[in-house]
């Protein structure tokens, strides 16, 4: 049986997704000490993930990981593959063909459902929808959301949830000078948006979201925050919880929130309000959203393992624009088993398994679409460094695959008609947006069609893809 990982035969591995746990693996992969070709894919023609795509406008700092995986890509035996989707573009099959391994690292792309009357009325939204559309995503640009309604609601309390309020409380002018999209700014310049609400069916002990951001609530210029005192009375597991040591995140939050609540408005033009202990049961209207109904609920359970439960006393506020941010979940491909329940991929130890749980011998997966969606960017880092070992301790037992030329793949695409954008064409990209941005005192205008990125490519021959 051939032997993989040497000289003489390179361990060639594809890597389906360009986001934190795709390039961490590959960075797991490249510090390894074995020979091996990384070639990853993305259905866009730009890297990063939810780095770009996802990381709020006005958090730019955050975005600075991009250079951990500028310098991972300029590794010698790495490709980029973008404007590529795996699943029509190449098949799972097909990658088999090419590749000894394959790990899956594509995240968790589409959002939970509320499960309740009313969520598909015009004016009812997902988190994702709204985050895609302000970061200029090709998926979400077209999108419309109707900002000339006073009153909004997020449902949720994770760090996605509070960007999408921030977005909407915040000014024109603190979001000008951003990455923000700019039909994104030309429609908040347009915003009637009076009222925020941050719903939460937990209290304040168990939200999601970490000090920083909630922090940024109560330094907004032109919106108060606005926080009942009673909502942040706690129960005596919630107290417990509370008071343990390692459970700083909590009394961070809870000093803010305190703060919060004893002040008072300052006659700014917008108000944020903080609402715990609160789940929707019904979006109302006829033609479009007009009101919610939101159910008070109580905490039962052990500390750290406390549920909400409604106590029937509803309440009905008018509301004219929801967004639900209440978790993510991955989406299948073709050839990859599935678990509807979890919306992850099957593994252990990020080893993806059947329907039996038994390993696929070569698929594994990284990132969100192993674990479901939780943590932070770094999180991921370990989480895809579990993962490749568990590929590396497999190395001696995979199957290698019948055509390891590195540019069997590259001739099959083009076969296809498929236009592969390289790391090089990422860069021509990323140097038009630049250019577009320093016009605009942005730090780039990002292109947000797949055709005008393409476009741009086909204007410098110098930039054009040749699949390395």
């Amino acid at each position: 049986m051939t032997k993989l990982g040497v000289d003489a035969r390179p361990l060639r591995v594809a890597i389906v997704g360009s986001g934190p746990s795709g390039f961490y693996a590959a960075e797991a992969l490249e510090k390894a000490d074995i020979a091996v070709e990384i070639d990853m894919f993305d259905r866009l023609p730009t890297p990063f993930g939810l780095v770009r795509g996802g990381v709020a406008p006005d958090h730019a700092k955050i975005k600075n990981v991009t250079k951990v995986f500028e310098k991972i890509a300029r590794h010698d035996q790495f490709r980029f593959f973008g404007n590529v989707t795996i699943g029509e573009d190449l098949s799972v099959e097909e990658l088999r063909e090419f590749y000894d391994a394959v790990v899956f690292a594509s995240g968790a792309e589409t959002d939970r459902r509320l499960g309740i009357p009313g969520e598909d009325l015009a004016g009812s939204h997902t988190a994702t929808e709204f985050v895609g559309w302000y970061n200029g995503h090709p998926d979400y640009r077209d999108r419309v959301f109707d900002l000339s309604q006073e009153v909004a609601a997020v449902i949720g309390q994770g760090n996605v949830a509070m960007d999408v309020t921030r977005i909407l409380a915040k000014t024109v002018d603190e979001l000008r000078n951003t990455d923000i999209a700019e039909h994104a700014l030309d429609a908040l310049a347009e915003s009637k948006i009076k009222e925020i609400h941050l719903i939460g069916r937990r209290g304040p002990v168990q939200a999601a979201f970490t000090p920083p951001e909630i922090k940024e609530i109560g330094e907004l210029a032109d919106c108060d925050v606005v926080l009942d005192p009673a909502d942040l009375e706690l129960n005596e597991a919630s107290r417990i919880e509370l008071e343990d040591p390692n459970n700083q995140h909590s009394q961070k939050n809870m000093a803010i929130l305190r703060e919060f609540a004893e002040r008072s408005p300052a006659g700014k033009s917008r108000r944020y309000h903080i609402r715990f202990y609160r789940s929707p049961v019904e979006l109302k209207g006829t033609d479009r959203l007009e009101s919610i109904v939101l159910e008070r609920n109580e905490l039962v359970g052990e500390p750290f393992s406390q549920k909400a439960r409604g106590t029937g006393d509803y309440e009905t506020m008018p509301c004219g624009l929801v967004f639900r941010s209440v978790g993510y979940r991955g989406v299948p491909i073709e050839g990859v088993p599935f678990d509807e329940k979890r919306g992850v991929f099957p593994n252990d130890n990020g080893r993806i398994t059947d329907e039996n749980g038994s390993v696929l011998p070569g698929l594994y997966a990284a990132g969100w679409i192993k674990r479901g969606p939780s943590g932070v960017i770094g999180t991921n880092k370990p989480d895809s460094q579990a993962t490749v070992a568990s590929l590396l301790e497999d190395v001696a037992s995979l199957q290698p695959c019948p055509n390891p030329s590195a540019d069997a793949v590259v001739n099959r695409l083009r076969e296809k008609g498929v236009q592969i954008v390289s790391f090089d064409g990422w860069r021509a990209i990323d140097a038009k947006e630049i250019e577009l941005g320093r016009a605009k005192d942005k730090p780039r205008e990002k292109i947000t069609q797949v055709e005008d990125m393409l476009a741009v490519l086909n204007e410098d021959e110098a930039a054009t893809p040749s699949g390395s």
